[in-house]
């Protein structure tokens, strides 16, 4: 074997440099003004914006979400309005048809573009309106797609309170989590308490659905690991309590500036884990916190052994089997590092931006990964050039290939299977029980074009000849 030939023994990370091609960051409107009930979300842009969110949201005409377009016009770029006076408007329009207990601001790239001050604006409107105005830049120049949910985290993290701040009220009473667990029953609380191990207070950040959120609580409770809060928490005003020194761990590989303004603004501790995506990072997720927090996890290697034997049936679909990443969402090394431990290759993982402080126990696990399975490490190219992700797609000529919306219908033209990368942002993807939801996505087109391929209409579509009913 030559030197060139030689699988490498480390990752590799390249940048070439190239475009976004990824969703619009702006679309985290869409789960997180579901996520904090008594929010309201005012995405500042143009009409383009507009019709971006109306058509990826799918809105339906009755629902009447907690968001709205406030549309620059012509006046507002060519500053012959006032940015304040019309932004105090709609404020007041927000305040008296819906009355929320906090209005987020959301930057588009216009705003970038002529420099509209918003973090100046708002605490000014905010003590002039009463209510709060966190204020978060999610332009497609600097942020990839799931980056916009970093940015209202990272604002929305300056607005957390103090011990100090909320002295004197019954702190239990502001965790929505520890209501579900004692279900308002206050006789039960003693009973609650002495589940937990005394430990330093953990906070958790990620915007994950009710259900996943209460899964993972409960995983970490049966560890004795209480979690004194979630950012965001399913109302503003509930928010946690956040002190210097409390432990921060996320859930979600692409907080990146969430937890650099924890750890330098609130000076919290910041877990390293790996995030809690497949059954293997979720027994590792856990497994380092409970480290951390000085505590003997209990049963975690039998949980996990129970989980992989239910996925069976799925795995025995990939097994062998290769899938590249063209990179949108940030999740790709999670994922990719789930799949190789399901029995795939990944010859290269594209990913919009890389943090390898933040992912570095993500980036060792999928080394550990890959050395237990036997397979050679995927190459990590940040910014990748599509044109050069394309033609190096047609030389390895991959199983699968994960990407964004743009590319799958021509890529599948050739005969490739792809699958959306943003259908694995929106799915629920976290926690031990959660495992299956990724494989049953994953294996989703090679399942449709296998089925496509025993009727024989693989080669009608491939001749590009209607297929007669």
């Amino acid at each position: 074997m030559t030197v060139a030939q030689q699988a490498p023994s480390a990752l590799n990370f390249d940048c070439e440099t190239g475009n976004y091609h990824t969703f619009c960051p702006i679309s985290c409107v869409s789960w997180l003004y579901q996520k904090i009930e008594d929010s309201f979300f005012l995405v500042i842009g143009t009409k383009t914006c507009g019709y971006f969110l109306q058509n990826a949201m799918g809105v339906m005409i009755f629902a009447e979400p907690r968001y709205a377009m406030a549309e620059l016009e012509e006046g507002d770029i060519s500053a012959q309005l006032k940015d304040y006076e019309e932004l105090k408007r709609l404020c007041l329009q927000i305040k008296r048809d819906r009355n929320p207990s906090v209005i987020v601001w959301i930057g588009t790239c216009t705003t970038e573009i002529i420099k509209m001050d918003l973090e100046g604006l708002a605490p000014q409107l905010e003590a002039e309106i009463g209510i709060p105005i966190v204020t978060a830049r999610a332009n497609g120049l600097d942020y990839a797609f799931t980056q916009g949910e970093d940015t209202v985290l990272a604002s929305m993290a300056h607005k957390c309170p103090t011990s100090a701040q909320v002295q004197g009220e019954d702190k239990e009473e502001r965790n929505a989590i520890q209501k579900l667990l004692t279900f308002g029953r206050k006789a039960d609380a003693e009973k609650v308490e002495s589940e937990y191990v005394d430990h330093q207070p953990l906070v958790l950040f990620g915007s994950l659905p009710d259900p996943v959120v209460t899964n993972l609580t409960l995983e970490l409770k049966k560890q004795g690991v209480k979690v004194s809060g979630w950012l965001p928490a399913k109302r503003y005003t509930e928010l946690p309590v956040i002190d210097e020194g409390y432990y921060v761990a996320g859930v979600n590989p692409f907080l990146s500036r969430t937890a650099t303004t924890l750890m330098r603004r609130r000076k919290c501790k910041l877990i390293g884990a790996p995030f809690p995506i497949g059954p293997d990072g979720t027994r590792a997720w856990i497994e380092k916190i409970c480290s951390v927090l000085g505590i003997e996890p209990q049963g975690l290697e039998e949980r996990e052994a129970q989980i992989w034997e239910s996925l069976e049936d799925y795995i025995k679909l990939i097994r062998g089997k290769s899938v590249f990443f063209m990179g949108d969402n940030l999740l790709e090394v999670s994922l990719a590092r789930f799949l190789i431990r399901c029995g795939m290759t990944c010859p290269e993982i594209g990913i919009p931006y890389m943090d390898k402080r933040y992912q570095a126990a993500e980036l060792a696990l999928l080394e550990k990964t890959c050395a237990d399975m036997g397979v050679p490490l995927p190459n990590i190219v940040e910014k990748p050039d599509n044109y050069n992700q394309i033609q190096r797609i047609k030389a390895l000529q991959p199983d699968l290939v994960i990407t964004g919306m743009a590319h799958a219908n021509p890529l599948e033209a050739q005969g490739i299977n792809t699958k959306w990368s943003v259908e694995f942002t929106f799915a629920q993807i976290h926690g031990f029980t959660n495992a299956r939801d990724i494989l049953e996505l994953a294996t989703r087109p090679l399942r449709r074009n296998s089925q496509l391929g025993e009727l024989g209409w693989d080669k009608l579509i491939a001749k590009d000849v209607p297929a007669q009913v």
